[in-house]
């Protein structure tokens, strides 16, 4: 029995055997190909056209057929697969007698290595245009698509790492556990993972050499994969955690903890039908609409009527329910077509989320007339809060384009210096929400989609609770609402020490929300206010959520 371990994601238990992707085809061969003669050179075009074409259908049509976050990670990468600058740069060299597969790894590496000297989140993208790579490059070779088989039975799928468009393809009844070697908290394997209740593990050291066929029990509360366990103790662990979870499942809100004290338990959505589907579990409404979908591969702004039609869609489904909507989060890793960016040598701390609007006026500007619009159509009041905010100037700037709409304005804190300072910006907003994602990346100077750095950015990183905490307070002594709409709000037993700082809502995917909303029911106030207590006297991670499980253990579970 060997235990690996790594960092929990998605809480659960699963034992079951070992399957893993199938192989991509194989590109180190493709630069012995033999050159493509004059003649022939338009059809080689056509051919790689048609197979970018195939592979960007293919994903959309995944897309319409998922939600949530796996809807928008597939959109996006469809997106991607038809980027007009690396289409054009493998067009380029199939046009100097490269053949079609030769020219799309070519082109790929050539992106690849940009992305990657980028860093921050725009590193992320190179995974997805690996995947793209692969992809087209087997539709060119005639092959089977690459990705996760399909098991005969139930599995636990172990991976370096996984595509997005795999990752949010899996069947929740057939793949029953996850865990990878690269990947963060915060990455796409990650947030799907939640999103369809998958006990996951990432960052694991070690699990490279766990062959296909091994038998694993994954721990998704701990962190831990442990190979060829004993079976009756991994049975005794799985039924346990199966009484529990259907404990949970018979929570149906609202949110509360044990002795009446409230806590909104919202739903993180992006678009019409992610709302409905939100809105068949027990959320209370919505803490995070994020509005780039709409705006993301559109080679033209949408219009005010377009936009005002999409956020009315969101509105109507939750209504009279509160919707936090934020405005355009975009920049970094999400550039627009028709917005120009600046050519920047660290995209991540450049110009994204608000300073996107600050230096492209008419774009809020226009945002905003359409959610008002939304409201007014719909009999509703959204709140309305922006992304990046880093001083209280810039909270007052935003608040008062806000009020001159007739709308209540917000701002996330995901920069430490507006932590830091969340009396002040407090001061000049009805309401703040804090981004943990963002917030632990730019607090530890450690890329979430980093694999390397996975523990730097986990939400249980004492230094970014003790600014969710000061950040609570500030909101409490100001008299104002503070939620949490990062992934953070989805751990269970990360909520109940959330709430014990003072935060009075939490947001998450709307898969996660019946375990949050039940685990808060089952204790009191005071004892989340003794785990918090707890957590903030450690120094790490692993301190921290070991405190938290003593302060609270034999009282929610597992």
């Amino acid at each position: 029995m060997t235990v690996l371990r790594g960092v929990p994601v998605v809480a659960g238990v699963a034992y079951a055997p070992v399957i893993r992707p199938g192989r991509p085809p194989v590109i180190d061969g493709l630069d012995a190909l033999p050159a493509v003669g004059v003649s022939q050179r338009p059809a080689e075009s056509a051919k790689f056209t048609a197979a970018a074409s195939v592979v960007a259908d293919r994903l959309r049509a995944r897309a319409r057929h998922a939600s949530g976050a796996a809807s928008e990670v597939l959109a996006a990468t469809a997106g991607l697969a038809q980027d007009r600058a690396w289409l054009a740069a493998a067009e380029n060299r199939i046009a100097d007698g490269a053949p079609a597969a030769r020219a799309t790894a070519q082109a790929v590496a050539q992106f690849i290595d940009l992305f990657t000297r980028a860093g921050g989140v725009m590193a992320e993208r190179a995974a997805d245009l690996r995947d793209i790579r692969d992809r087209v490059v087997a539709e060119l070779s005639g092959l089977p698509e690459p990705g996760v088989p399909q098991p005969a039975e139930p599995s636990i799928l172990c991976a370096e790492d996984l595509a997005p468009a795999d990752a949010a393809g899996l069947d929740p009844r057939l793949i029953v556990g996850l865990a990878t070697t690269l990947g963060g908290p915060t990455s796409h394997t990650a947030i799907i993972a939640r999103q369809l209740g998958i006990p996951c593990v990432v960052a694991v050291g070690g699990l490279d050499a766990v062959a296909a066929g091994a038998t694993v029990l994954v721990d998704g509360t701990r962190g831990t994969v442990t190979v060829s366990p004993d079976e009756a103790a991994a049975t005794a662990a799985v039924a346990e955690a199966g009484r529990y979870a259907e404990l949970l499942a018979g929570w149906s809100g609202p949110g509360a903890t044990s002795d009446g004290h409230p806590v909104a338990i919202l739903a993180n959505v992006h678009d019409g039908a992610a709302a409905r589907a939100a809105r068949q579990t027990p959320a209370q409404g919505v803490g995070l609409f994020r509005t780039e979908l709409c705006f993301l591969n559109r080679d033209t702004e949408p219009s005010v009527d377009e936009q005002t039609r999409i956020y009315a869609d969101v509105l109507q489904s939750f209504s009279p329910m509160p919707v936090v909507i934020r405005t355009l989060d975009v920049g970094s890793d999400k550039p627009l077509k028709f917005v120009r960016h600046l050519d920047e040598a660290n995209p991540a701390l450049g110009v994204r989320g608000f300073r996107i609007g600050q230096r492209n006026p008419g774009l809020l500007e226009r945002q905003l007339e359409a959610i008002a619009a939304a409201g007014a159509a719909t009999g509703t009041s959204p709140w309305v809060m922006a992304p990046m905010i880093a001083t209280p100037e810039e909270a007052g700037a935003f608040a008062a384009l806000v009020r001159s709409h007739a709308l209540t304005p917000g701002v996330m804190i995901e920069v430490p210096a507006a932590a830091l300072l969340a009396g002040e910006v407090a001061e000049h907003v009805d309401f703040l929400s804090i981004g943990t994602n963002d917030l632990a990346q730019y607090t530890m100077a450690a890329d979430r989609m980093s694999a390397q750095l996975a523990a730097l950015t986990d939400p249980w990183q004492p230094a970014v609770l003790a600014l969710v905490a000061a950040t609570a307070r500030a909101g409490a002594d100001a008299g104002k609402p503070v939620g949490v709409c990062g992934e953070a709000a989805a751990d269970p037993l990360l909520a109940c020490v959330l709430v014990g700082m003072g935060i009075t809502s939490l947001s998450a995917a709307a898969g996660a929300l019946e375990a949050v909303g039940a685990k808060l029911a089952s204790v009191t106030l005071q004892q989340c206010r003794e785990a918090a207590d707890a957590v903030l006297s450690t120094t790490s991670p692993a301190e921290a959520r070991e405190a938290a499980h003593e302060q609270l253990a034999g009282i929610i579970g597992p």
